[in-house]
């Protein structure tokens, strides 16, 4: 559908970007924080750094803050370090952890940007993982006790809180973010029950929020994306709605209504994977209402009826590049797509497609808290850094949302990744998304200096205008 002109974006729309915990801070061992699963990690892939230093935003918090306001910012979405907060995952609280939050949502509320805090983004603390990590009931309660401890002690600073980051990720490719205990026997069987223990954890975090917190807006942060079969055939149209079952609305339904996806559940059933539910799980669920909806978006997928020829599975470890699974539905190229140099699909008006399912299927406010463009990006001799693909990346995606605001979807603010670069899960520090180049390479810290990317300037212009120059 077209329009003769476009819904503007609404005054106090949060113009925002995003990073992680692990992916930015460093100082992984500093003040008091304890290890996480992602500080574990033995392996890499070859040639890429770990997250001992990162970005060095722990340190350079307060440069980074007049960066981010700068920009214009007004919204950072950032995410709290479990681990920098409850060393152990379930013990003492750490006060300087808590010191550094408090400083960073200083520095934010006094440069007028609005913190958007995630609790959980990966990195949970190896302690737990120790004890078998989200496999075992008792870190469903050092969740709720963690996201307490945030409520408490910035509850009065932060209106805008997100449960978990990409659950959906974690549980389709868990052994690459590693979030199964090693040993684990039935490895897809233990990660279904581990989401519904985070499930579990997420609803109770959210009904503790509207407890203890009248006033904030708490909602889940999955990571969505419209699936489309590969052609009208009805077989194609099953798997295309089979897989967006498991992949979307397996962890939505749940969040918003309190009930799993039929379809879902019905794979779970006959894969052997449904997961044990507890007495006065249903009744947890039901009660843990979001009060609005953020999600990531990168791309679509396009999927065909599985051939059940033993060539429809397979995985690349890259959640965005999707190979199928044996006797649900197998991968299929969209030749109406290009894609960028890491193989992704860049579907802009899959976007607009996003928004437009996920609110008509539950209706409440949408918040974008990922999307962005990867790329080799380069530190000119002259100090420059030229990334016009990035923007006509963004550019194309914010006009999309544009017109799903006027499609009629309540869209409450856009946070794409990422607001500097930062360690990139799967490529390291060669992969950068953001606005901000940060001077290091994979091997070289160099002066991690902060350099405005062009793309700078033009995220500048958009928010001066409240997006009319996308």
């Amino acid at each position: 559908m077209k329009y003769d002109s476009l819904a503007a974006f609404p005054p106090g729309f949060l113009w925002g970007a995003s990073t992680s915990a692990y992916q930015v801070e460093g100082a992984w061992d500093e003040d008091g924080k304890g290890p996480s699963v992602i500080d574990a990690r033995e392996s890499y892939p070859a040639g890429t750094s770990d997250y001992t230093v990162a970005s060095d935003h722990y340190h350079r918090v307060t440069d980074d803050v007049a960066l981010f306001a700068e920009l214009g910012l007004s919204a950072y979405r950032f995410s709290a370090a479990w681990s920098r907060i409850v060393p152990d995952g379930d013990g003492e609280v750490n006060p300087a952890g808590i010191d550094f939050y408090h400083r960073l949502i200083d520095e934010l509320r006094a440069a007028g940007i609005e913190p958007v805090l995630t609790m959980y983004h990966f990195d949970l603390p190896q302690a737990l993982q120790e004890k078998g990590g989200w496999s075992e009931r008792s870190t469903v309660d050092a969740f709720v006790r963690y996201a307490g401890i945030l409520f408490e002690e910035f509850g009065d600073k932060v209106t805008y809180w997100l449960t978990i980051n990409e659950q959906n990720m974690m549980v389709m490719h868990g052994a690459a973010l590693g979030i199964l205990p090693p040993g684990t026997d039935d490895p897809a069987r233990e990660v279904y029950q581990q989401n519904h223990h985070m499930l579990v954890a997420q609803a109770r975090a959210m009904a503790l929020a509207h407890e203890v917190l009248p006033a904030a807006k708490i909602g889940p942060a999955p990571n969505i994306s419209s699936v489309y079969p590969a052609s009208p055939a009805p077989e194609d149209v099953v798997a295309a709605t089979t897989f967006s079952a498991i992949r979307n609305w397996l962890y939505l339904d749940v969040a918003v209504h309190g009930r799993y996806s039929t379809t879902a559940w019905a794979y779970l059933v006959e894969r052997g994977w449904a997961p044990r539910v507890d007495h006065g799980d249903m009744e947890v669920l039901a009660a843990g209402h979001p009060d609005f909806i953020a999600f990531n978006y990168y791309t679509t997928h396009t999927v065909a009826a599985p051939l059940g020829d033993g060539t429809d599975a397979g995985d690349t470890g890259d959640q965005h590049i999707v190979l199928g699974e044996e006797g649900v539905y197998r991968t299929a190229p969209n030749p109406y797509l290009t894609k960028n140099e890491f193989g992704w699909e860049v579907d802009p008006v899959g976007f607009r497609t996003t928004f437009r399912e996920i609110y008509d299927r539950y209706h409440l406010p949408l918040m974008v808290t990922e999307n962005g463009l990867g790329a080799f990006d380069v530190l000119e001799e002259d100090g420059t850094v030229h990334d016009p693909y990035r923007i006509e990346y963004l550019s194309q995606h914010v006009e999309q949302m544009q017109l799903a605001l006027t499609d009629g979807v309540e869209v409450i603010g856009f946070c794409p990744w990422s607001a500097i670069d930062l360690v990139s899960t799967h490529q390291g520090v060669r992969k950068r998304y953001g606005f901000v180049y940060v001077d290091r390479d994979e091997t070289d810290l160099r002066d991690l200096r902060r350099v405005r990317k062009d793309s700078f300037g033009w995220y500048k212009a958009l928010i001066e205008t409240n997006g009319e120059q996308a």
